[in-house]
């Protein structure tokens, strides 16, 4: 239910009385002044306004009458109503002849004041109601039937296919506004900020999205985004709170593993991040002791940017020398060099597999 505070009645008479040559007071549904021109009437009772919620009517009171009732000038006092309620008064002090030709001007100013402000008040509840919703949704026991059905209700579209973009932000940028941006411009977008510098977006997947244009724009408008990464379609809410944790460790592992790279993908790293998680086990340890052999006599990380481009042109042999600029023979000679270090060959599938994830899990700066 909608009140009248101090802040929204004292708006209404400075306002007011930035037109008019008369004082003007704003009292709730108490008859207690809550905006004045004359502060030292602030928080008083008002009798004229008393007067007008036992009737519910206009209430003149004229210099004569005004004798008689305590603390009362005379004027004309007006209900205020909201959505057919009485929420309050409006007085205006002088002599009622003199002000009845604008008084209902004045009336109808202030109640579309309020009308305003108590929709400012139900977008600002629903944006965060939505906030507070989705970071549930989200969050591990986010499929409550009741959770479920108020977003429903909300126009949030929980039954939506989304894709997830995990946005990692530089020092002086807001989540919220990168969050409005995104919104205005992607109908049923879901945005929740998990941290300060971070926001999940979650598109519905039915939309399409250039990736790369989109980083270049947000780059044009001034955005300093440091990374995003970007899951793949997830169906359903369980769907989408894995994938979201998904990206959470693309991630983590791009900032560890590619620093230079802005623009991840789970599809292209999917296998390497899912490894990365693990990083701290004994097992997968064992699994860079043949990379750390060869990176050991690797003084000048010729070898090591071999393997690199080995593994990106797929084992292609002519593909990766022309990468690196060198002949076929010459190519060949290096992996039989890191095959004789590493006791590895490269050149069959599990020795590739093997090298290939080793070279996942590196620095790129290395």
């Amino acid at each position: 239910m909608f009140e009248l505070d101090h802040a929204l009645a004292q708006e209404i008479v400075d306002r007011t009385m930035a037109i008019l040559p008369h004082n003007v007071n704003v009292m709730d549904s108490q008859g207690l002044i809550l905006g004045s021109g004359e502060p030292e009437r602030i928080n008083t009772r008002h009798e004229g306004a008393q007067l007008v919620l036992a009737n519910g009517r206009v209430v003149e009171i004229d210099g004569q009458t005004a004798k008689h009732l305590k603390g009362v000038q005379p004027g004309i006092n007006l209900p205020l109503l909201h959505d057919q309620r009485l929420i309050g008064v409006l007085g205006i002090t002088g002599e009622p002849d003199g002000l009845r030709t604008y008084a209902e001007l004045v009336r109808m100013t202030a109640e579309m004041l309020v009308s305003h402000r108590h929709q400012q008040a139900e977008q600002q509840w629903r944006r965060q109601r939505c906030d507070d919703l989705l970071a549930l949704l989200l969050a591990d026991g986010g499929d409550s039937p009741r959770l479920v059905d108020e977003a429903r209700q909300l126009g949030l579209k929980p039954q939506l296919s989304r894709t997830p973009y995990l946005f990692e932000l530089g020092t002086g940028q807001t989540a919220e506004d990168l969050s409005t941006w995104l919104t205005s411009r992607y109908p049923d977008s879901w945005c929740v900020s998990p941290a300060q510098f971070s926001l999940l977006w979650c598109r519905p997947a039915a939309l399409q999205v250039d990736n790369p244009r989109l980083l270049e724009k947000l780059d044009g408008l001034g955005w300093n985004i440091l990374r995003v990464a970007i899951g793949g379609q997830a169906e359903g809410l369980a769907g989408l709170r894995r994938c979201y944790r998904r990206v959470g460790d693309l991630l983590a592992y791009g900032r560890d593993i590619l620093p230079q790279m802005r623009l991840l993908t789970l599809n292209r790293y999917r296998l390497p991040v899912m490894l990365w998680r693990h990083r701290h086990d004994d097992a997968l340890d064992e699994l860079l002791n043949p990379l750390r052999k060869v990176l050991a006599k690797d003084s000048n990380g010729q070898l090591l940017a071999t393997l690199r481009s080995w593994c990106e042109h797929d084992g292609q042999s002519q593909a990766c020398a022309d990468a690196l600029g060198i002949h076929r023979n010459s190519l060949r000679y290096r992996m039989e060099r890191i095959a004789e270090l590493s006791g590895v060959d490269p050149l069959t599938l599990d020795g590739m597999l093997a090298l290939y994830l080793g070279v996942q899990l590196l620095p790129q700066a290395l």
